[in-house]
């Protein structure tokens, strides 16, 4: 048994991860989470108390990140401002979350010799040609594209700096883009899936070619547990499940399984710099530690995840009238 603090673990893949540790191992989990929009105590409802204790607060806290890191074994950092669309509005909050709060996370690991995960993402390596074979792998050299991803990136450097220089007992990884239960209204798959239910034609940025590797959060969350019990201090794991999919297939498998015309979707403006393509490279987390997915079926994951929206209505519905206010605002 260990006490683990995870920062951001009321958001999307941060909450994911609690339940999973919750139901494979039988660590104690604190949650450091601000609380923002992106944030919902009803993400954790139903975990036993005993194990999980929820504190509201901010990363960039120096005070009480000390004190949390002292009450614990291991942090895994997942808190971050993560969606590309909003950085683009507004990049300071990226900045004092994704540098600031990383800053002082590991100087709290640096004085407590605590070990540390550090949560991140593919868009730090920019993106890929439509028809390039190669894929993201560790090696890649980062060229980020957007406020949210380079802000991401800096947070990697500042991780990989506090193991060179101080000694910190830190991992990174870098994962594809998540899907599954608890995801935010605003991001891609929960939009339109939320849309269709809603009797809203689902939206398509362009013409829907650019490609993403997605991976379901719950493979993410066995592959952190995994980089967390066998990764060797100072790597960098990157995590996928081979899941490449452009956003018109995706859109048109939603509408599909949910029992709708394939075509039933309007196209609009296409989002500033968006990336044309990701695709993970995953070999080296599943040679040197053994770890691979199980949702290696993407529409079954898919349909899994529907499945969730469709049950849970009331955990979503509060938000998603103002997120297609402000999409509307912006002719998306």
């Amino acid at each position: 048994m260990a006490d683990l603090l995870v920062t951001g673990g009321a958001g999307f893949i941060g909450s994911n991860f609690v339940h999973h540790v919750v139901a494979h191992t039988d660590h104690r989990v604190t949650v450091l989470d601000k609380l923002t929009y992106a944030g919902n105590r009803a993400s954790l409802a139903g975990l036993p108390e005993d194990r999980v204790r929820l504190v509201e607060g901010d990363i960039a806290d120096a005070e009480l990140v000390d004190g949390l890191f002292a009450e614990v074994d291991a942090v895994v950092h997942y808190a971050a401002e993560s969606h590309n669309d909003n950085s683009l509005h507004d990049p300071r909050p990226f900045l004092d979350t994704n540098i600031i709060g990383t800053y002082t996370l590991l100087e709290a690991a640096r004085r407590l010799d605590r070990r540390f995960h550090h949560i991140s993402t593919d868009e730090v390596y920019g993106d890929l040609e439509l028809d390039d074979p190669q894929r993201f792998t560790e090696d890649t050299p980062y060229n980020p594209s957007s406020p949210y991803s380079s802000t991401k990136a800096g947070s990697d450097l500042l991780v990989r700096a506090w193991v060179r220089s101080f000694g910190v007992r830190a991992t990174i990884s870098n994962c594809s883009n998540n899907y599954g239960p608890y995801q935010h209204v605003e991001k891609f798959i929960p939009r339109q899936i939320t849309n269709v239910i809603r009797g809203i034609r689902p939206k398509l940025y362009g013409k829907g070619e650019n490609v993403r590797d997605w991976i379901h959060a719950d493979d993410h969350s066995s592959a952190v547990l995994t980089i967390l019990d066998r990764g060797e201090i100072g790597e960098t794991y990157l995590i996928g499940a081979d899941g490449e999919k452009n956003n018109k297939d995706v859109v048109e498998m939603i509408l599909e399984i949910m029992g709708e015309p394939r075509d039933a979707y309007d196209h609009v403006t296409d989002r500033a710099g968006h990336d044309l393509r990701y695709a993970i490279d995953s070999t080296k987390l599943r040679s040197d530690l053994g770890w691979t997915p199980s949702f290696g079926d993407f529409e079954s994951g898919l349909a899994a995840t529907i499945q969730w929206y469709r049950d849970n209505e009331a955990w979503w519905a509060p938000a998603k009238d103002g997120v297609e206010a402000f999409y509307a605002s912006k002719g998306q």
